[in-house]
């Protein structure tokens, strides 16, 4: 060969082996358990046991020493192209170097895998090491994942424009940057040779003492590695873009934005759901999505297809999924970043247009049998067998909700990737014994999906749950589940963002990915460590709840206020009862169409595994410690979110040590069972307690041993039920309701739960009528009389004796379907109706005053009662609507004010603060130091908090 002939380039077969594929039979047992990697804020079952660390499973080639495929490829070129003449044809190929690996192109002859790595291969592969045990993580779709995600967060609330500069600006860095890294290097045309000098890669590599050429093919990875990012940030562009531009397209944004009234014909995109306002001033009310089809305004009709989220009253209730109503109503603006264009709000009952479509009626069908066939059980099974189904909540009790909230098994009863993960695991298997192999197990699993999202309704998070399914049907369904488990939850992210980018605010979307994530990325190697001193199906089943719900307590902390202490627990306790009672409930679901005795018949024995999941759920929402609160700031979640940190680090040394293991469960017992934040708190010899509970009242008056008179029980029965534990009330002999707004009755359900009323004592004025028809059943249910109080009647339970001041007379009450709110719920007939008493308590008077508004105070002035207290309840939560002659008839020493924190009233008023100043009282309030507590030893009046600052109570 003459010198001036071009070097031969060396001839290396493309590889014919997928670098994903790992080779094994799509048997969806031989996985063990299957991934559900988006589930709503848990999954159950992800790791997909029997997937053992074979070198060969990726379809790689075992060696003991990794050759990069680019990198051999490099090598090889720059040995021919220095070598002084190539080789003949025929001639043998020369042997490697000692210590060295042979190149891909020489293992196996021309039909070898150009990708040639061991189980130990490099990071710089693309995919994380394997960890100890398992498989690697296909983790190259990640970054982009996550960097698509920040973009449609930030891009959704602005104009459409700002999304698609930001795309064509990606895109453009894109291609710039694809280009440079395709270009070749230049060549030197005198000696036919690339020049010598090194890339910037292999400079900054060849200084760090490594080889050059690696420092190279580094560099080119992290290029096209950021070609990647650019290219999915400018899909988010695009998508979120198009999708702005969609909200604002026809008339109805401008219509919201000046509030006007419009005759609409709306297409029911989502079930009914009754709401309370805050505080409870106004009647409940209906809100629902829907989607605009039809605008009549201003003398013009415009066909449109808007969405728009719709406040109703009641009677609105009664709309059906997939219905077309006609509607008037008011057009207003909502906030940036929605994913509906403005809100309607309506007064007037809906026209029914027309009827679902068939398939919609037959799924209502189905629901319909599910709650049939569980008719005849206790109500919390009666509700919580079709929320485990399909996630209708419709029947679930609101006692129990909360109970689910406080130990972390909320996703139960939501729609998720666990219900249908769960249905798939059970229809698979039994699809393979009747002799279902291969295409035709997708096609039964698909067909699962499509039907499973009918039922539970087409929505945008029945739709999330479906595409989750469809990833967990492609886990157990086909070989190297575990490996490519964030590669799934990676694409899914894209995907289900670029169709729907108003997702990248949602809370639910949130968990849904952090607790998969979770799951896939801490679960294995802590369910390793814990393998090595306990059997691996008890591993697992710990590993999977704890590295979900680690991963998703800085969100719920942030959406709740609370950090729940058991979740991990109850999770793994309720877990074994979840597959029996939803495949249960599916299964009586289905015979339901046949016939109702024998769907009745399966509803019964469903609704055993649910009584298992709805006695952990009380029980250990019944502990001191299960949920603690948490400051739901951004400094509070910022600091929550570093120990979470902190514990991924440490915990993989604590779980793989039985004695570090034994100790931290000892320690989390006594946080549960005695808060830390409670030692000394109660004080022993307390008399009134103004539990913290948010926006509303609930107050404790002690009249004996582990005994009570409660005024009010707050919105939150959750707060109430925990503030009397702690004061170990367990009887309850009188409990006061002032009046009916949810803030000062919507707790009802905590204060009954596990204790004993002898009788609730109500205001003869009884409205709003939903609130006080809620109280009256939850009285009935419970066999507790509900009395009426009267004017100036004195009462004693054991060390108490109290008069009623006030009410002296009521207002009419409302006609029904009405509502006596007033437009700044000021001087509202339920305020003025409040119950008023004066406490006598160990040589101490207390006034209590409910909500009372200025003219029931000056009327209470005008009866010439003694106002004289030593403690003040400042009426309705220190609003700003106070007559100052009444507060000086107290001549109190101690004002307290119940609120709650960053509330929208603006409660306590800076105006009623002054007043209490200039008065000489010293005031406290829940809002800003806690819970209120009064003692007086030796006549000494003392007050105790036990601060919001987590650091315990003071005096």
């Amino acid at each position: 060969m003459s010198a001036s002939d071009p070097p031969p380039t060396p001839h290396t077969e493309p590889s014919t082996a997928d670098p994903l594929a790992d080779g094994r039979s799509s048997d969806p047992v031989a996985n063990g358990h299957a991934v559900d990697p988006f589930a709503d804020g848990h999954a159950a079952g992800p790791f997909a046991d029997g997937l053992a660390a074979d070198p060969l499973s990726d379809g790689h080639v075992a060696d003991d020493h990794p050759a990069d495929p680019l990198d051999a490829q490099r090598a090889a070129t720059e040995q021919a192209n220095e070598s002084p003449a190539s080789p003949k044809a025929g001639d043998p190929p020369a042997a490697p170097e000692p210590g060295v690996s042979p190149t891909s192109a020489e293992v196996d002859g021309p039909h070898a895998s150009a990708d040639v790595r061991g189980p130990h291969a490099s990071p710089e592969s693309g995919e994380s090491p394997a960890p100890v045990g398992g498989e690697p993580l296909d983790a190259r779709l990640l970054v982009p994942a996550g960097a698509g995600w920040l973009a449609a967060v930030l891009l959704v609330g602005h104009r459409p424009l700002a999304g698609l500069i930001t795309a064509a600006v990606a895109l453009t860095v894109a291609c710039a940057l694809g280009l440079i890294l395709r270009r070749p290097a230049p060549t030197n045309h005198i000696t036919s040779r690339r020049p010598s000098w090194p890339r910037l890669g292999q400079l900054w590599h060849a200084r760090a003492g490594r080889p050059a050429r690696v420092g190279g093919a580094v560099w080119a990875r992290m290029g096209w590695a950021g070609v990647g990012v650019l290219v999915v940030v400018a899909g988010m562009g695009v998508a979120a873009g198009l999708q702005v531009a969609s909200l604002r397209a026809g008339p109805v944004r401008g219509l919201a934005a000046d509030s006007a009234t419009v005759g609409v014909r709306l297409k029911v995109e989502g079930d009914p759901s009754v709401r309370q306002s805050p505080g409870g001033r106004r009647p409940p009310y209906v809100v629902l999505k829907a989607t605009i089809v039809e605008v009549r305004a201003r003398g013009s009709v415009t066909r449109v297809r808007t969405p728009v989220f719709v406040i109703g009253t009641t009677q609105w209730q009664q709309v059906r999924y997939g219905q077309h109503v006609d509607a008037n109503g008011r057009l207003e603006t909502v906030e940036a970043g929605s994913d509906v264009a403005a809100m309607l709000s309506v007064r007037s009952p809906p026209r029914i247009v027309d009827e679902p479509p068939w398939w919609l009626r037959a799924a209502e069908k189905v629901r319909a049998g599910l709650r049939e066939s569980v008719a005849g059980r206790p109500d919390d099974v009666r509700g919580l067998v079709p929320a485990l189904v399909m996630g209708d909540v419709s029947g679930l009790p609101a006692d129990l909700t909360v109970d689910f909230q406080t130990t972390g098994l909320t996703h139960l009863s939501a729609v998720s990737g666990t219900n249908l993960t769960l249905l798939l695991a059970f229809i698979l298997p039994c699809s393979r014994l009747i002799g279902v192999r291969a295409r035709g197990l997708t096609v039964i699993g698909v067909m699962t999906v499509v039907v499973f999202v009918i039922l539970a309704r087409p929505q945008p998070s029945v739709l999330r749950a479906g595409a989750m399914g469809l990833i967990a049907l492609a886990a157990m369904t086909s070989g190297g589940a575990r490996r490519r488990a964030v590669r799934s939850l990676s694409v899914a992210v894209i995907v289900l963002l670029l169709l729907d980018t108003s997702l990248a605010r949602s809370a639910g979307f949130a968990l849904s990915v952090l607790a998969t994530a979770g799951i896939v990325l801490l679960g294995p190697g802590w369910r390793d460590a814990l393998a090595k001193w306990l059997p691996r199906w008890l591993a697992e089943a710990i590993s999977c709840p704890l590295a979900a719900q680690l991963a998703c307590t800085p969100v719920v902390a942030w959406l709740s206020g609370q950090v729940s202490m058991v979740a991990v627990a109850a999770n793994l306790l309720a877990g074994p009862a979840v597959g029996p009672a939803t495949i249960l409930g599916f299964a009586a679901a289905g015979v339901a169409l046949a016939s109702t005795e024998a769907a009745r018949l399966v509803g019964w024995a469903a609704g055993w595994p649910a009584r298992w999941i709805i006695l952990v759920a009380r029980e250990g929402a019944g502990l001191p410690g299960a949920a603690n609160p948490w400051p739901a700031t951004a400094v509070g979640v910022a600091v929550l979110t570093l120990l979470c940190l902190a514990l991924v680090l440490g915990l993989h040394r604590i779980l793989a040590r039985p004695i570090a293991m034994v100790l931290a469960v000892v320690v989390l017992a006594v946080v549960v069972l005695r808060p830390v934040g409670s030692l000394g708190w109660p004080p022993d010899d307390w008399l009134f307690v103004m539990c913290d509970v948010g926006q509303g009242d609930g107050l404790v008056l002690r009249a004996g041993e582990r005994t009570a008179v409660v005024v009010d029980t707050g919105p939150d029965p959750a707060a109430m039920d925990r503030c009397l534990r702690d004061l170990g009330v367990e009887h309850i002999p009188v409990l006061v309701l002032s009046h009916f707004h949810a803030d000062h009755v919507g707790g009802l359900a905590g204060v009954l739960k596990d204790r004993r009323i002898d009788e609730i004592e109500v205001t003869p004025y009884f409205s709003p009528r939903a609130e006080y028809d809620r109280v009256a059943d939850l009285a009935s249910r419970h066999g507790i009389n509900l009395r009426t109080v009267t004017y100036h009647e004195k009462r004693v339970v054991g060390q108490i004796s109290w008069t009623t001041l006030w009410p002296a007379r009521v207002p009419a009450l409302p006609p029904p379907g009405t509502s006596s709110a007033t437009s700044t719920d000021e001087g509202s007939p339920e305020n003025n109706a409040s119950i008023a008493m004066m406490v006598e308590l160990s040589d101490l008077r207390i006034l209590l005053t409910g909500d009372l508004e200025p003219e029931s105070q000056r009327a209470i002035l005008a009866t010439g009662d003694d106002l004289r207290a030593d403690v003040l309840k400042v009426p309705h939560h220190g609003s700003a609507q106070q007559d100052p002659t009444f507060i000086a008839a107290t001549n109190a020493r101690l004002a307290l004010i119940s609120a709650g924190r960053n509330n929208d009233y603006g409660h306590p008023a800076p105006r009623t603060l002054t007043l209490l100043s200039h008065q000489s009282t010293r005031t406290a309030t829940t809002n800003t130091t806690g819970t209120l507590t009064v003692t007086n030893p030796d006549n000494h009046l003392a007050l105790t908090t036990t601060g919001n600052d987590g650091f315990g109570p003071r005096r």
